[in-house]
């Protein structure tokens, strides 16, 4: 990773691991998961208000976790919200195969904006247990979304 990427890769940890976004349980949330990273303890609650055609209108979580879980949390509800759920899902795939260094996540399409943003975390490859903390708030978002009470990293 070159020094730019790895300083805005510290930058927005901290950033959304201090100040995190939709840190909270709305009321109104139509579907619920529950995630654990038994490796290192993260554990989040991520709530979703799916509304007609299943697009996300709203997106939160609470828990606790590394600054890496958090952050990645904090990002995930901001940028799912106003997408379907087979949107989400796809940002989820590309998020994980960046992160493990399958993909580099870029390509010219309608979900381009959302996984530049996202490239920031794409540092974790270099550390390949933070890539559960990373994804761990994406797997759960992807069992609320289908219904499902749990989800883990393993």
């Amino acid at each position: 990773m070159d020094e730019d990427l790895r300083d805005l890769y510290q930058e927005v940890i901290l950033d959304h691991g201090k100040n995190p976004r939709n840190f909270r349980h709305p009321e109104d949330a139509t579907c619920e998961a529950h995630g654990n990273n038994p490796l290192c303890g993260d554990r989040l609650t991520v709530y979703l208000k799916l509304g007609k055609d299943k697009v996300i209108e709203d997106a939160a979580f609470e828990g606790r976790g590394c600054a890496i879980s958090v952050a990645s949390a904090s990002m995930m509800t901001d940028i799912v919200k106003g997408k379907t759920v087979a949107e989400a899902e796809e940002l989820f795939d590309r998020f994980h195969k960046m992160c493990t260094g399958e993909d580099e996540g870029t390509g010219a399409d309608e979900l381009e904006d959302e996984l530049e943003k996202l490239k920031v975390m794409s540092g974790v490859r270099q550390f390949p247990m933070r890539v559960k903390c990373a994804t761990l708030a994406w797997h759960t978002m992807n069992a609320a979304a289908h219904g499902e009470q749990k989800a883990t990293t393993e």
